[in-house]
């Protein structure tokens, strides 16, 4: 099935490589990000429409399903706006930081999936089924030192997926939880460290093939391509370099013998 999906936090990373996907795939895509720049130059490459909007606005969302209302309908929808800020202990942890990373993070992607639900109805009425996707992270599942906000919140991101699962039994619309370990795009650690670009890149020194944004867009495309029956409800995808939130291997992976 192709149609039409909205992807939040479209600008770079992983919501740029997804809208490059399903555009590869034929959909209709619509992206959504706060930098109208690079909105624009997102759609020139890939012939997505784009809308700009803050996912932290309850003005700027009510916004966006006014257009998705007046201009189509959805049959997907992918909550990828987010991101890290800081790397502190609890103790030490910036209370603002904690508070953004809570309003984009959790806030948003309640603020989105509550407006646009009305739209993904109709497409599920159309189509047969319609979806909600939503990126959140393993750091959601497992915990690690000095993350205590961003673990708080996309654990509280990962309760938001499955109460809305709970919520919406028995309608055609699947929800998609897809949760990525450690991923080498241009801006998440650079954003996380206030744009330290030495701290950035050393979050990947020596580690042999972490994530890239393509690989995580494939799994979001594929899990809304599946048969309508088959539900894909938390997917986890981590480099194999990773074993955990806390654990990455550094160096060349070999094989051990004896």
């Amino acid at each position: 099935m192709v149609g039409r999906v909205v992807v939040t936090g479209a600008s770079s990373g992983i919501g740029a490589a997804t809208v490059r996907l399903f555009r590869d795939r034929g959909w209709d895509v619509v992206a959504v990000a706060r930098r109208e720049d690079r909105l624009r130059e997102l759609a020139a490459r890939t012939g997505a429409t784009w809308f700009r909007a803050d996912v932290t606005s309850d003005g700027d969302v009510a916004a966006l399903r006014a257009h998705v209302e007046s201009t189509g309908g959805l049959h997907a929808l992918v909550n990828n706006a987010g991101g890290a800020f800081g790397l502190d202990t609890v103790e030490a942890g910036s209370v603002d930081d904690w508070q953004r990373m809570f309003d984009v993070n959790v806030l948003g992607t309640k603020r989105v999936t509550a407006a646009l639900l009305p739209s993904l109805r109709e497409g599920a009425e159309e189509a047969g089924i319609a979806d909600v996707v939503t990126v959140t992270s393993i750091a959601g599942h497992v915990a690690y030192e000095n993350g205590g906000g961003y673990v708080a919140a996309k654990s509280a991101e990962h309760a938001l997926v499955a109460v809305l699962r709970l919520e919406l039994a028995g309608e055609p619309i699947r929800v998609v939880e897809i949760a990525p370990g450690m991923v080498r795009t241009d801006e998440f650690s650079l954003v996380r460290f206030g744009g330290d670009q030495e701290r950035a890149d050393a979050v990947y020194a020596d580690v042999d093939g972490p994530l890239v944004a393509e690989d995580v867009a494939e799994s979001i495309v594929h899990a809304v391509g599946l048969p309508r029956h088959v539900n894909l409800d938390l997917v986890t995808v981590k480099p194999v370099a990773q074993a955990a939130t806390y654990k990455v291997a550094r160096g060349p992976l070999t094989v051990r013998r004896g």
